[in-house]
């Protein structure tokens, strides 16, 4: 018989986990933990990474906002950036609390916890790894790109296709995977991969070691959560069925579920991601290649502010509807 109040481990990094999170607090009878990739180094994180040799803390913050039930109060104090020409300059206030928290109990877990405590956060944040690392891309020409910043964010109009990326430890000769990591994969009632960039925020949490192994044990569903729109110099061109091949490549797994958006920006919308070489996901759930894997297709789309992303109100729904399917 299975537990009345569901654990759920979300996998990611970025806007997309954000987005996941949001979705999944309001959500009843459920207990959270939140697995947050450790290689962004871009604007303030990447700065505080590189100056002071802490761990990212960008998208462990990110979490702490989505799950704090002050969500609006604390997005507006600690994502506030500091102006000025002074060091300040750039950082949000969230990054300086986490970095002066973390430096003051000499470990970054210690330091998230603490936070999280403040924000009264409903649910856990376990980095991946508490080992600094620089993510890699290897190019099918052969040429490798140092950096989760630079695989981004590709330098000028074309560049080769992503063949597979690896972690490089910064002080060691290995990277160990954050024992809680393999805890929450293994007691598990769903484990939820994406939204976000493939490449920089979910595999990367697959390269640590232990973490690919653990959720090939696992008897918890593994859903993933696909994007809505491709990116230029990560995915550009992939159809839904290359972004569930990518990721079943680097868990060595398939996965139970996929969620898809089925409701198609406008024009305008289209045209404007076009100009940065973005295209809407197409998922044919009708080809023979989805096996056994369940396709949840929905409108999940809000386009507010003329940002084209997860409704994270649509989103939570269909997984609620999702895990009472499962419960049958």
């Amino acid at each position: 018989m299975r537990r009345e109040t569901k654990k759920i481990v979300t996998m990611g990094g970025g806007s997309g986990q954000f987005a996941l999170l949001s979705g999944l607090k309001n959500l009843r009878a459920v207990e959270i933990a939140a697995v947050v990739s450790m290689v962004d180094s871009g604007g303030s994180t990447g700065r505080l990474r590189d100056e002071l040799g802490i761990l990212p803390p960008g998208d462990v913050l990110k979490c702490m906002v989505a799950l704090s039930p002050h969500q609006d109060t604390v997005r507006t104090i600690l994502l506030k950036r500091f102006e000025g020409d002074g060091r300040l300059a750039g950082h949000n206030a969230g990054n300086m609390l986490l970095t002066m928290l973390s430096r003051y109990t000499e470990s970054f877990p210690a330091a998230v916890q603490a936070l999280a405590e403040i924000l009264d956060v409903q649910g856990t944040i376990l980095p991946v790894t508490v080992d600094q690392a620089t993510l890699v891309a290897e190019l099918t020409d052969g040429s490798h790109i140092y950096g989760e910043r630079a695989i981004d964010v590709p330098r000028g109009t074309q560049r080769e296709k992503i063949r597979s990326v690896f972690l490089v430890p910064h002080h060691s000769d290995a990277i160990s995977v954050y024992p809680p990591v393999l805890d929450a994969i293994e007691t598990a009632d769903y484990i939820i991969m994406g939204p976000g960039d493939l490449f920089t925020s979910i595999v990367p949490n697959a390269l640590v070691p232990g973490v690919k192994e653990a959720l090939q044990r696992t008897s918890a569903t593994l859903l993933y959560v696909l994007n809505i729109m491709t990116k230029f110099g990560e995915t550009h061109h992939f159809s839904g069925r290359d972004f569930v091949m990518t990721l079943e490549e680097s868990i060595g797994r398939e996965v139970d579920g996929i969620i898809y958006n089925t409701e198609k920006p406008d024009d305008e919308a289209l045209e404007r991601y076009a100009q940065q070489k973005a295209e809407f996901v197409i998922l044919d759930g009708s080809e023979i290649w989805r096996g056994d894997r369940r396709i949840y297709a929905a409108d999940l789309l809000d386009v507010a502010g003329g940002i084209v992303r997860h409704d994270v109100k649509k989103l939570g729904r269909l997984l609620q509807d999702i895990m009472r399917k499962y419960n049958l």
